[in-house]
């Protein structure tokens, strides 16, 4: 039997951290053992909010060798702006999607108040206002059949399912498989500065650990984890405490976890322990991938050559599909 394909993207903005590493590419790893993946690295995505243009290409790859580093498989990944049949279905789609449905968009409205904050030039791209339909693009370009998503993306996710459908329409026949959420156990790691917030580069250093940091930055971090705000938890796990539970959970320091979890429960967990149980487990974890990023850094153009083959053979893939859809829908290919 023929695998079901898995499509998972993720944009190039630079440092990995263990937020986007237990929330998403782990996942991404595990999945390989029983999917068909096709992992995309979104450059075109990153251009839809400011950005620097020597930082894009520079991030793109270093979130490439990030990925492999924890085993992404090379032969999964591709870059976006290396295939441009994404952008074309993109037009394409552009025509059977509503500006209204577009303009609903959660993450749009989120997305441009925050340009609105901290720019002195209000300039909201229409990029940004539109990207979920290339990200429909990337998706049914290679007729995914599940497409990793937490609850932030279900809305993009139905809007995919919407446009598929009315293309299908438009063709006469169903041409798109509808894609489907693939809902995983996926950790929600948060700020050790703050727990009651996400693990996020943009709100600062301390608030985000990365996935390559050196040992001694890692154990600083932990061991200066907020556990507490103040707040009254009538014996319940404060978010501080159960975030420092959840990395070392998602570390798979299962003994200690197991240990400490009943500590807890028996009111005699020290914090100090937590944190130092924690910390080993996050060290043990990345030496691991900090050891195959250097392996990977000693021969920087073999990580590019694999990926630009990687990214051609996938783009045959996409090339076949816009072939299709053309057909279909009344536009020319290059044999007329």
């Amino acid at each position: 039997m023929d695998k079901k394909t898995v499509l998972s993207c993720i944009q190039p903005t630079g440092d990995m951290h263990l937020g986007n590493y237990f929330g998403a590419v782990q996942n991404w790893v595990n999945l390989q053992n029983d999917y068909q993946c096709i992992y995309g690295v979104v450059d075109y995505h990153a251009m839809t909010m400011p950005y620097d243009v020597a930082k894009l290409r520079n991030n793109t790859w270093e979130l490439i060798t990030n990925l492999m580093a924890v085993g992404v498989k090379a032969e999964n990944l591709f870059v976006q702006s290396l295939v441009p049949e994404h952008t074309e279905l993109g037009w394409i789609f552009n025509c059977f999607c509503s500006y209204g449905q577009l303009t609903r968009m959660t993450q749009f409205k989120d997305k441009s108040s925050q340009i609105s904050e901290s720019s002195k030039e209000e300039f909201i791209s229409v990029g940004l206002l539109d990207y979920p339909v290339l990200q429909s693009a990337d998706i049914l370009i290679y007729k995914a059949d599940y497409v990793p998503v937490g609850k932030d993306q279900e809305q993009h996710l139905e809007l995919t399912r919407d446009i598929a459908q009315r293309f299908n329409n438009q063709a006469g026949k169903e041409y798109f498989v509808l894609p489907e959420g693939l809902y995983t156990a996926t950790p929600k790691i948060k700020s050790t500065a703050d727990p009651s917030k996400k693990m996020s580069k943009s709100a600062g250093e301390k608030h985000y650990i990365s996935l390559f940091a050196e040992p001694e930055r890692i154990t600083k971090q932990i061991k200066s984890a907020v556990t507490d705000l103040g707040e009254s938890t009538d014996g319940k796990m404060s978010d501080g405490v159960e975030n420092l539970f959840e990395m070392m959970k998602a570390a798979g320091a299962m003994e200690a976890y197991n240990a400490l979890q009943q500590d807890f429960v028996n009111g005699s967990l020290k914090y100090v322990d937590l944190k130092e149980a924690t910390a080993k487990a996050l060290l043990d974890m990345t030496a691991v991938f900090r050891d195959e990023k250097a392996a990977l850094n000693a021969d920087k153009k073999a990580i590019k050559e694999a990926v630009k083959s990687s990214s051609e053979v996938i783009r045959k893939k996409a090339q076949q599909t816009l072939k299709e859809v053309k057909e279909l829908i009344g536009l020319l290919n290059v044999r007329y």
